[in-house]
């Protein structure tokens, strides 16, 4: 028995949760919105869209920006690179690689979603002891160099929330952006250092 789809619309797949998903994900292409703005911009409900934005966001699929507005989650990063269509990271694979072999030291890659910092892709040193962070991993944006890196040029209201709970201070971030990098030494974890 051969079974025959047809999509009766070019707008809805004929599976409404999964269309009003797909609505959720494709407004915030254009950047972080509140549940206000994502109801205004979908056309859905309210309720549904908080249960379907929250759900979206179980599967990091939707993140929370420092303000709390919804934003892409990382596991779409996930998705892009497992099609191999992350130019990204696919730039980013020989310049980890070379990085790596020149230090003899791990080396990663990461992308700051909200108020964590997702490992988007890694290059794990070959032999001895090993810090290993792996892809996917979501680290905190109040310790380590790349936190750093990523927070150094955000705008002072959100850097002033960052900086709440951060190992590091605004004087340490203005550095960062003095010199182009940033240095860790057991921030996240005791006897790991760092260099972004």
């Amino acid at each position: 028995m051969r079974w025959h789809y047809q999509i009766v619309d070019k707008k809805n797949s004929g599976v409404g949760v999964l269309d009003k998903a797909v609505r959720i994900l494709t407004v915030l292409e254009s950047g972080p919105h509140s549940l206000s703005e994502l109801v205004k911009a979908t056309r859905i409900a309210r309720p549904t869209a908080h249960r379907l934005a929250v759900a979206l966001e179980f599967h990091r699929l939707v993140a929370r920006d420092l303000n709390g507005r919804f934003i892409l989650g990382p596991r779409n990063g996930e998705f892009a690179a497992a099609a191999g269509e992350d130019r990204l990271l696919v730039a980013a694979a020989p310049a980890l690689a070379a990085l790596r072999d020149a230090t003899g030291e791990s080396a990663q890659l990461y992308r700051r979603q909200g108020d964590q910092r997702i490992c988007v892709a890694a290059a794990e040193r070959m032999s001895g002891l090993r810090d290993s962070v792996p892809v996917g991993a979501a680290l905190t944006m109040g310790a380590g160099s790349a936190a750093q890196v990523l927070l150094a040029w955000e705008d002072a209201d959100k850097l002033h929330r960052a900086l709440t709970n951060a190992r590091f201070n605004a004087a340490a971030l203005s550095a960062v952006r003095r010199r182009g990098w940033a240095q860790s030494v057991g921030e996240r974890e005791p006897g790991v250092a760092s260099v972004s």
